[in-house]
């Protein structure tokens, strides 16, 4: 069945200027689509066509009978003194107004028998058990856990929150009204990695139908199956995932480029017989000259196609500083609370020159707080930080701020980096800031923008530490990727705060995790990270089982006693050193398969399944083990 089908939309809002020339999608029910595109495209353009927000230039929108649409961007204005809690109520409005009737039906069946009065009082009570009734709270519950919505938040006042937090209060509110078509633009951008994961997990689950506009690559990996990129107004379909848009993207490319290449090659031979056939023609052969009109009208059908383009890769790098010492940073004792509350204390840490390190933690644990500790914008309570002497910092805000807002781009650049003219509008172009965009005053750049504009200034800087808070915050997917390329290039220390796990993945061989006020170090890439925390989890959960409470006498001895107890309990212990010596392995192979996408998915499931066994191993070495220290004693 198809739930969603736009054929040929035209949507320009300037005269001449089409966002949507021709666009079409058809989605058939219970889909994954990701919708991805340059900023700018049209892509909430789309979104705002299907929930009727704007109407369509040209073209037909077709939603399916008596589906329910849900955009989780649009966030509805509420009465004066909402609270978040009335906010997620509203999600139950049709199940409120089915238990008022219900309790308006009970109470006429208390003043007398009336059969229709019963028969509706029936098919409302099996209407309002079906759709959840009873399960309200439950659900709220549920739902708020997930995306870190606590019992305190839930009494705020909602116009109070945060552009973010009500935004989290919507998806929350999207999901517990069992949306059947969910409309999801940038639905990551104000989660943390656990509510981000969280949500995943429940899409995993959702029956219904998934649009999702987003820049978080992993998140569009573990959602999607289907991409539509809107290019020039109109879509261009990819059966898969993310990371199989990549790759089918590039193979399309190529063979574009191949094509035109060959067509190039054609005109060039056309081009040279045409012109023989034109001299020929000077001699006074007549049929030549017409065999030359007619090639030159066929090298003029085949001058239509146009060269294959794609973005050009950044051609600048960082300034690096020569690291020389065995320590580029101590951190010891450090401490810092607001008020009562307290968001680290005791943290003791040392780095070494070339480390790759990702700060983790959820939001509002003091990420931000650590970094402007180590840049000398926050002091902390107790403790102290100590930089190697040949260590020059590079730093990226996650808030860019301006000292002149009101300059261009070019003035701001000459202020701050004593170049000449031209040499800024040089390093300004390398940075895709061209033409009349140089003369704009920064404060009217956006904020990814912005982060672009600082990382220029901070490219010209002899670094050898650099420190990035939420780098790619704002960015869309080719802007992620081209800082990416701008990082991959950089051989000296890195520190970053990040919720986009594809940057992690990509760019950190050591973990800290903020939590409970410490910081674990966990030094391995962003997956060894996560396989060994779930493999934890899996520990605890194993080792805090409850069983059964009975006498000592009363449990069943194991035939072949003590020996035959050692024997399980090596075998067990080979196991599981077996399939930790291969998990060892995947991680190597997947290094080396970085680039093959078919070959790495292989592997993430391999590993899955591995880690999913050793859990089991474990489990069962530890209640061998103690079977066996049981019976010795």
């Amino acid at each position: 069945m198809i739930d969603i089908q736009l054929t040929g939309l035209v949507k320009e809002f300037e005269v001449g200027k089409r966002i949507l020339d021709g666009f079409s999608l058809q989605v058939e029910e219970g889909e994954r689509v990701g919708l991805l595109g340059k900023n700018g495209a049209g892509k909430t353009t789309v979104f705002r066509i299907l929930t009727g927000q704007v109407s369509e230039d040209e073209g037909t929108v077709s939603v399916a009978p008596g589906k329910r649409l849900g955009l989780i961007s649009q966030i509805p204005v509420y009465p004066e003194g909402y609270t978040v809690r009335d906010v997620l109520d509203t999600a139950f409005e049709r199940l409120h107004d089915m238990e008022a009737e219900l309790n308006e039906l009970a109470a006429k069946m208390g003043e007398g028998h009336d059969s229709e009065v019963l028969a509706r009082y029936d098919k409302l009570t099996a209407a309002f058990e079906a759709g959840g009734g009873y399960d309200t709270e439950t659900r709220l519950n549920k739902v708020c856990n997930g995306l870190a919505i606590d019992a305190d938040m839930r009494e705020r006042q909602f116009a109070d929150l945060s552009g973010g937090e009500k935004t989290r209060i919507n998806l929350a509110r999207l999901i517990l009204e069992d949306t059947d078509i969910l409309l999801l633009d940038e639905p990551t951008n104000h989660l943390d990695l656990n509510a981000t994961e969280w949500l995943e997990g429940y899409l995993d689950r959702f029956k219904g139908t998934v649009i999702a506009i987003s820049h978080d690559r992993w998140f569009l990996d573990r959602v999607v199956k289907r991409v539509a990129e809107i290019v020039d107004g109109k879509a261009e379909l990819y059966s898969g995932n993310y990371s199989f848009f990549v790759e089918e993207k590039e193979r399309r490319y190529q063979e574009r480029l191949r094509q035109y290449e060959k067509e190039q090659a054609k005109i060039a031979q056309l081009e040279n017989a045409a012109e023989n056939l034109r001299l020929w023609a000077f001699k006074g052969m007549d049929k030549t000259y017409k065999r030359a009109k007619s090639m030159e009208k066929r090298i003029e059908r085949l001058r239509t196609t146009d060269r294959p383009t794609k973005e050009k890769k950044l051609t600048v790098r960082f300034g690096e500083k020569e690291f020389h010492g065995d320590e580029a940073m101590v951190v010891t004792d450090l401490a810092k609370s607001f008020g009562e509350r307290t968001l680290f204390s005791h943290i003791d840490l040392e780095v070494a020159g070339g480390e790759r390190i990702a700060l983790l933690g959820d939001n509002g644990t003091g990420k931000s707080t650590f970094l402007k500790i180590l840049m000398e914008e926050e002091a902390p309570d107790s403790g102290s930080v100590y930089f190697g002497p040949s260590i020059r910092i590079g730093y990226l805000p996650q808030i860019i701020r301006f000292d002149r807002p009101d300059r261009n781009l070019v003035d701001t650049m000459l202020w701050a980096q004593n170049c000449s003219t031209q040499e800024a509008r040089d390093r300004l172009a390398a940075f895709k800031f061209r033409g009349e965009d140089v003369f704009k005053p920064v404060s009217a750049l956006s904020g990814g923008e912005q982060s672009r504009l600082r990382l220029c200034m901070l490219m010209d800087h002899r670094i050898n530490l650099l420190i990035l808070d939420e780098p790619t915050n704002h960015l869309d997917i080719d802007s992620r990727e081209w800082i990416e390329e701008a990082v991959e290039e950089y051989s000296g220390n890195l520190l970053f705060v990040s919720h986009d796990r594809y940057f992690i993945e990509k760019f950190a061989d050591r973990i800290w995790m903020l939590e409970d006020g410490k910081i674990s170090d966990f030094r391995g890439s962003y997956t060894e990270f996560r396989a060994f925390r779930e493999r934890q989890e899996q520990l605890k959960n194993a080792k805090t089982a409850p069983e059964p409470d009975r006498p000592r006498e009363d449990r069943p001895k194991r035939p072949g006693g003590t020996k035959e107890l050692e024997k399980q309990v090596r075998a067990a212990e080979r196991a599981v050193e077996k399939a930790e010596i291969r998990l060892d392995e995947i991680s190597g192979e997947m290094d080396e398969a970085a680039s093959d996408y078919l070959k790495l998915q292989e592997l993430y499931e391999e590993r899955g399944r591995l880690e999913d066994e050793l859990a089991h191993l474990y489990a069962e070495w530890e209640k061998l083990a103690a079977e066996l220290e049981e019976a010795k004693g």
